[in-house]
């Protein structure tokens, strides 16, 4: 893998830099290409979060333009919402000018504020950052697209320390049938598979909160927790370190790169999801990679690429 970086910004020609992100490298800007205000970071960066005032991290959903994982009082709360509300939409637009082909299919998901130091954090194990893993979100399927999340380091001074590893191809080539994808491809085919899923779907309509998975979000979230119990993988690994300045920004697929935080306080954060269809390559999306390796489908058939 590779660590692209793009100074300066906006470049004098454009570019498609979707087979970068797609063959898992990470995107660098030394300078954040777009400007949240000093008083909106220094606002954030002193906000008090003890006494258990915070889940993992605070969260922004545009989608009911809401915050949460946060409880404070209500001029202070709305001012947080103000800020998130701005930085979200500060990216969505950044991100519009570097990818244009993305932009008019993928669906807007979180932001978050990661206000706490990442070195020692006590966190369970399926929760820790510093195991490195492949992103997958309980509560919001993917169903085949792709979590692209670009992040940046409000910290005044401290860089945000990664390490990675072999993009997902080469580690699912590896592990992923350890990791149970043949039995979870082969369950989800099974008339009872289809019976199970046909049954969640009519209660998530019911209003229930269930979550309807394919057979790739089932292995994708298992996968996650896989890879970070795994004690031969964690220790043997290939490892690559990128220590982000402050100021700087970075982005990359999340679920193509296996990813761990180390070390580093005060970082934004907005996620994508982005459509397989507008991919420059299709063929690298996880759910094909995984779908080559078991010889199975793993999303429902006739299901259309977004």
């Amino acid at each position: 893998m590779q660590f692209v970086t793009i100074d300066p910004w906006p470049t004098p020609e454009p570019v498609d830099y979707r087979p970068e992100l797609e063959a898992g490298n990470v995107l660098f800007f030394p300078s954040s290409p777009f400007n949240l205000p000093e008083r909106s970071k220094e606002f954030l960066r002193n906000l008090n979060f003890s006494g258990g005032a915070i889940h993992k991290n605070v969260a922004y959903k545009p989608s009911l333009d809401r915050v949460t994982g946060v409880e404070m009082e209500s001029d202070r709360l709305q001012r947080l919402h103000e800020i998130m509300r701005d930085y979200s939409s500060m990216v969505v637009e950044f991100a519009t000018a570097l990818l244009p082909q993305y932009a008019p299919h993928w669906k807007l998901d979180y932001a978050s504020f990661r206000p706490v130091e990442e070195d020692g954090r006590d966190l369970p194990l399926n929760k820790r950052n510093d195991l490195i893993h492949t992103d997958a979100f309980p509560s919001r399927p993917t169903n085949g697209d792709l979590i692209l999340r670009i992040f940046t380091n409000i910290h005044p001074s401290k860089t945000r320390n990664w390490i990675t590893t072999d993009p997902f191809p080469v580690i699912a080539a590896r592990y992923a049938k350890d990791a149970g994808l043949e039995s979870i491809a082969r369950d989800a085919a099974s008339a009872a598979g289809r019976l199970k899923n046909t049954s969640v779907r009519f209660l998530r309509n019911a209003g229930l909160p269930v979550v309807p998975r394919s057979a790739y979000d089932q292995f994708m979230l298992h996968f996650h927790e896989y890879l970070k119990r795994n004690g031969d993988f964690q220790r043997n690994t290939a490892k690559y370190r990128f220590d982000f300045p402050a100021g700087s920004t970075w982005l990359t697929f999340t679920d193509v790169v296996p990813h761990s935080v180390l070390s580093g306080q005060h970082a934004l954060e907005q996620t994508f999801i982005i459509a397989r269809s507008s991919m420059a390559n299709a063929d690298q999306a996880p759910v094909s990679v995984l779908e080559r390796l078991c010889g199975k489908p793993l999303l429902e058939t006739g299901q259309p690429a977004r």
